[in-house]
């Protein structure tokens, strides 16, 4: 009945043709590749005038976008099954390795990096709503509108937890099926 979206953003800490973020452009498609054979993913928005999928509307960014003389910082928009698969996913894997890559390509911020909520099954959220949820997650704390794995809220609006022995068995999936992906 649900899906859980997340909206991802940051800024470079210099323009992305800068050869310090090429380490993050290397693993942007496999990252999005990984995501997609992942257990739980159910879809991503693409980029307008990109290969891929097709966008979720016109793509905008929050309040705290720098622009570095290209137009544009990395973001993304997706949803999944719930929040163990998210987890599993974003803390494990080959998108680990690029999240501890991460202050090497992108500024230090006071501002959430990521926000989570729940969309009812065949809602694709637009951008404009994930910027609008992270600007909510930053300015009111973690609610049942906008919130982040630290605090989560099921698809009711209650307070959860993430089952970890879930999370062990969705990682152990996900290992095996980007295997492929790396080899």
């Amino acid at each position: 009945m649900h899906h859980l979206a997340i909206y991802n953003f940051n800024n470079f800490r210099v323009a992305s043709s800068e050869p310090v973020n090429q380490g993050f452009h290397d693993r942007n498609d496999l990252n999005f590749r990984a995501a997609e054979v992942s257990e739980g993913f159910v879809a991503r928005s693409g980029y307008d005038g990109e290969e891929g999928p097709a966008s979720w509307g016109p793509q905008v960014f929050p309040r705290y976008y720098i622009e570095n003389g290209d137009g544009w910082a990395p973001s993304s928009l997706s949803l999944w099954r719930d929040l163990p698969s998210l987890f599993a996913f974003s803390y494990s894997g080959i998108h680990i390795e690029a999240m501890q890559n991460a202050r090497r390509w992108f500024d230090h911020h006071t501002w959430p990096p990521y926000v989570l909520w729940w969309v009812a099954v065949g809602h694709f959220p637009l951008w404009q709503e994930g910027v609008e949820r992270l600007e909510h997650l930053h300015d009111h704390g973690p609610t049942s509108i906008a919130f982040h794995f630290k605090t989560p809220f099921d698809p009711h609006g209650r307070p959860t937890s993430i089952n970890r022995a879930v999370v062990e068995q969705r990682r152990a999936k996900n290992a095996a099926a980007q295997a492929s992906l790396v080899s």
